[in-house]
């Protein structure tokens, strides 16, 4: 059995990996986020995206911010090697709304931003009813993690499947080399 450091370093490029996809998917296979997550309404990049270059001696390292951001550096990027590290995503489902930045080494999720509760912003509230906002909130917070466990599951099985080799590359090859061209 492989020691947890040692398969978490000999792993971790699936999560850089994973967030590539994911981008690709975003813009170019919303069916495909239809199908694994049926009751999102909406999933786009946020604010930020930063992309790592390790082919080289060196790595490198690009950070995208900014709501209007033009992503072409990081499509430059892309067709230099890189792969996404952490993304920020913004999830709709109906009228709610969840941001959060997603982490592609530990698929960590930090700065969860979730929809407002009514229950935990007014203070008069009884004891049951701050109960039910808590739980309320813990729902929300699941919704973000499912999402990422679904698409992550999905990713997963693409990438063991031979379909990974023969047809998903490709695609993502033709993708980057056809994005953004003439900007």
């Amino acid at each position: 059995m492989l020691d947890l450091s040692v398969a978490f370093n000999r792993y971790k490029f699936l999560g850089h990996e994973f967030l590539t996809w994911l981008w690709y998917t975003i813009e170019s296979d919303v069916k495909t986020l239809k199908e694994v997550v049926p009751e999102i309404s909406a999933l786009g990049i946020g604010s930020r995206i930063v992309i790592e270059n390790r082919t080289t001696d060196n790595m490198e390292s690009i950070t995208i911010r900014g709501d209007d951001a033009g992503l072409e550096e990081g499509m430059l990027a892309l067709k230099k090697g890189a792969l996404v590290a952490e993304m920020s995503l913004e999830m709709k489902t109906g009228e709610f709304e969840w941001r959060f930045l997603l982490k592609g080494e530990s698929l960590d999720l930090s700065g969860l931003k979730t929809p407002e509760t009514e229950g935990l912003a007014s203070r008069g509230t009884s004891e049951e009813e701050q109960d039910g906002a808590v739980l309320e909130k813990i729902y929300l917070y699941e919704k973000a993690i499912g999402l990422v466990n679904d698409l992550y599951r999905h990713f997963i099985r693409l990438r063991v499947s031979r379909d990974w080799d023969q047809n998903i590359i490709p695609l993502l090859k033709n993708w980057v080399s056809q994005s953004r061209k003439g900007q």
